[in-house]
């Protein structure tokens, strides 16, 4: 049986002085990194511009490869109320430049990420990075690691689609289910 048609994966880790990016295309279960990188925001003045210069940047990203689905870092809850206003600005503009192209997003929280890729909800950035080296075949040089993070949350989001236990879950209700899996019934 031949592989599905390859198809292309965004992922995301919101910023708003560094946001990573990564892009990955999949192919049956093999994934193959297309583009890493960060867009720098440290010199820009204003909020507003940090927010025009992500919304630009991703819409050109996202035009160059046509992802299908994107994979977005649910910001972390922290004790700086006005950060946390300020990354979730970044990861709603990063979401819509998604949405106007027609991209399907998906949010996970930094700890199912690293769960997916390392198998510990707790691992650092750098064994995370250490991970992906082996599940995407790249060099990690340890100075992107928002780069890496968005590689992880890709990485988790290709992961967590081809899990048989995500499409067994995927139900409204039981005849959803049984219609979908006849030959689980008896």
């Amino acid at each position: 049986m031949p592989d599905k048609k390859p198809y292309r994966i965004l992922g995301i880790d919101p910023g708003t002085n560094v946001l990573g990016y990564a892009i990955v295309e999949v192919q049956g279960k093999k994934l193959r990194l297309l583009d890493l990188g960060v867009i720098k925001m440290q010199h820009l003045a204003t909020q507003k511009e940090k927010l025009k210069k992500i919304f630009e940047r991703l819409q050109a990203i996202i035009q160059h490869y046509r992802p299908k689905e994107s994979a977005v870092e649910a910001p972390f809850f922290g004790k700086n109320v006005q950060s946390m206003l300020k990354l979730g600005r970044a990861q709603g503009v990063a979401m819509a430049a998604a949405m106007v192209n027609d991209v399907d997003v998906t949010e996970y929280s930094p700890k199912r990420i690293k769960q997916a890729v390392c198998g510990n909800g707790n691992a650092s950035k750098e064994q995370v990075a250490k991970m992906l080296e082996h599940l995407v075949n790249f060099k990690s040089d340890g100075q992107l690691l928002d780069a890496t993070d968005a590689l992880a949350a890709a990485v988790c989001h290709h992961l967590q689609a081809s899990s048989p236990l995500r499409k067994a879950g995927n139900h409204k209700d039981w005849s959803s289910f049984l219609r979908d899996n006849p030959d689980r019934v008896r």
